[in-house]
């Protein structure tokens, strides 16, 4: 069990709200009386936004960090993070998943501080010992691997899987899926979130329109995307019986909504009609890499992409990316007949920090002392049980959709099959109050409704206890508003 770097302030046990639950060391569930919430100061946080807007648009360098509660973060370090004005909070947002070990990791930071007193230095010729021992053990123990490249981002890596996929196949039109997230290149910026109203009905057992997240993106372009809904293999073979399909890239688990999981067959059944049809099959595990097993959800599933993204967990919260995959599509990066060659190119790929964090990460989750997937999977169990005991007297449907340390709340009868499912019967006005009022209760999800829960490895069961200690008030409060409003 790893210890937590710092304790919970008493101030904090003492601002539970009148009423609280209070899980014991048993997991049993009692009413306390502790007194009320008292509001969170933020203004710290108000200030810099303010000043930040006057020399970057929106005051942020990621749009998508504007959020309600705007929060300054100030500092992490295991499962706990700190913003400028003081506040502390148990953290599941992990920087989008990236924090798998938690915040500053000891033994990623030694790494990157070893390197550091090293004076290993960025070049830009020629080749490095560190990538070299990176790329060595991504392929000796995600097993689909033969060669690897690296990148700074995700986004990067699956730009350059779907130029592959084009350059090997010699077809130009690429299948996204509804829901899911790729990046922010011109071909997969589409549908994570859409409205049904915006995107309309698909023409059934078809596509959707394409939805952009961003302007700037021709229209030819949009031309040769198709998005499908998730679990639905009918969708693929209505695309493939009418365009020239170079590639289908997908969450293999879609984690930009929750947890929505495959259902039996489906990620088979798209492994048989890419050998049928000749097209690339490309795992996006930018998420499920790493947090989920050392050989990605794919060696859980059993189900054999032609190429992979990886990045978030790899490196710990360091920046980094990878493409990897068969031999036979990797070589055209370096394919003899310059018309077929793909280009790859970065003068920041395989910088000695991330690479020797990203060494240094998967050396751990590779231990058997630290025994990290064990640990997870015990505290997503916990919080798992503890949710459905504190959740299901209180009268409204709801379902925990779990993988190992990924989980989502969904307020709804039944796990969501795709987003069209998850849009037509999720609850998410009651998502986004029970979210803000977690946070005020110093439990950070992003606030945001349907995205993914991340335990790292650095919680502790009492971390989740506490969580749990809030966890009915939370959700109570939230009902309240909800009622209120609509009265």
């Amino acid at each position: 069990m790893q210890p937590r770097p710092f304790a919970s302030s008493n101030a904090q046990l003492r601002a539970r709200p009148k009423g609280a639950s209070l899980a014991t060391k048993k997991g049993e569930i009692r009413t306390v009386d502790v007194g009320p919430t008292p509001p969170r100061n933020r203004e710290g946080s108000k200030r810099l936004l303010q000043r930040n807007e006057q020399w970057i648009p929106g005051g942020v360098v990621s749009i998508n960090r504007l959020c309600d509660p705007n929060i300054a973060f100030s500092r992490g370090a295991g499962s706990r993070v700190w913003d400028i004005d003081g506040n502390e909070y148990i953290d599941y947002q992990a920087g989008f998943a990236a924090f798998f070990l938690g915040h500053n990791d000891p033994d990623v930071n030694a790494a990157v501080e070893r390197v550091m007193r090293e004076q290993r230095t960025l070049m830009g010729a020629g080749p490095t010992e560190l990538e070299g021992e990176l790329a060595e053990l991504l392929c000796r123990h995600v097993p689909t691997l033969e060669k690897v490249q690296l990148t700074n981002t995700g986004s990067e890596a699956t730009f350059l899987a779907l130029r592959i996929a084009r350059a090997a196949t010699g077809r130009d039109h690429v299948i996204i899926i509804q829901g899911g997230y790729n990046g922010w290149h011109n071909d997969v910026a589409a549908n994570v979130l859409s409205s049904l109203t915006d995107v309309g009905s698909r023409v059934s057992p078809g596509e959707y329109p394409f939805d952009a997240l961003s302007a700037g993106i021709p229209e030819v372009q949009k031309s040769q995307v198709h998005i499908v809904n998730f679990n639905d293999l009918d969708s693929i073979v209505y695309v493939l019986k009418r365009y020239r399909v170079a590639g289908v890239i997908l969450e293999p688990i879609l984690q930009n909504i929750g947890v929505v999981k495959p259902q039996a067959g489906y990620l088979q059944g798209l492994r048989q009609l890419a050998d049928e049809h000749g097209f690339l099959l490309i795992f996006d595990e930018v998420k499920t890499g790493f947090r989920h097993g050392l050989s990605g959800y794919q060696g859980l599933c059993g189900v054999t992409p032609d190429l992979s993204t990886f990045g978030k967990a790899l490196a710990n919260g360091y920046p980094i990316g990878v493409i990897g995959g068969k031999s036979i599509f990797m070589d055209y990066f370096v394919h003899p007949e310059k018309a077929k060659r793909v280009l790859i190119a970065g003068t920041y790929n395989a910088h000695p920090i991330p690479t020797s964090a990203a060494i240094a990460t998967i050396q751990k989750l590779a231990s058997p002392r630290h025994r990290v997937y064990q640990h997870l999977d015990k505290l997503g169990q916990q919080l798992e049980a503890g949710l459905k005991r504190i959740l299901e007297p209180l009268g409204r449907p709801f379902v925990l959709s779990r993988q190992g340390s990924a989980f989502c709340l969904y307020f709804m009868d039944h796990e969501p099959r795709d987003y069209h499912d998850l849009a037509s019967h999720h609850d998410f006005d009651l998502d986004r109050r029970y979210r803000r009022e977690l946070i005020e209760r110093g439990i950070y999800h992003f606030p945001l409704p349907i995205k993914q829960g991340s335990i790292s490895f650095a919680h502790t069961e009492r971390d989740i206890a506490e969580t749990l200690d809030r966890t009915g008030e939370a959700f109570r409060a939230a009902v309240a508003q909800q009622a209120s409003h609509r009265s």
